[in-house]
């Protein structure tokens, strides 16, 4: 797990910087330009710059979020790999944060597994008793 948040936290990085981008964009647009067309439109114009960002920082920076989940020796195509990080980065901190949230339900989920079988597994052992051994005879 701190390997999967060491792969995961330029993404985190980007996210954070997208975030904060928009928050000083979106004081411009209401408080110092102040035009209506801007301030109607607000919504859509901060996420399609988010957007872009995202797949700026996805893309320059060759940043992943979906290799890093993946098993061992399997890999995902770049052009997929990178439009998911897009999408994920241009959520702000949000997106690797739902991401973050996902992976520890995952791992409660197999420690309950886990204590589950062993539960199971120790229910199947017979304790058997030295004292009541016997030895077979020649």
């Amino acid at each position: 797990m701190d390997e999967l948040v060491k792969a995961l936290a330029p993404a985190f990085a980007a996210g954070f910087a997208v975030q904060r981008l928009l928050e000083i964009l979106d004081s411009w647009i209401v408080g110092k330009i102040g035009s209506p067309w801007l301030t109607t439109y607000k919504k859509p114009i901060l996420a399609t710059v988010s957007l872009a960002v995202g797949f700026a920082f996805a893309f320059g920076a060759r940043l992943s979020v979906l290799q890093p989940l993946l098993p061992a020796g399997n890999t995902v195509n770049y052009w997929v790999d990178g439009t998911v990080t897009a999408f994920v980065v241009s959520a702000g901190t949000e997106g690797i944060n739902s991401i973050m949230k996902f992976l520890g339900y995952a791992k409660e989920n197999k420690k309950a597994v886990a204590a589950q079988q062993k539960t199971t597994a120790d229910g199947q052992i017979k304790k058997v008793d030295p004292g009541d051994a016997t030895l077979p005879s020649n």
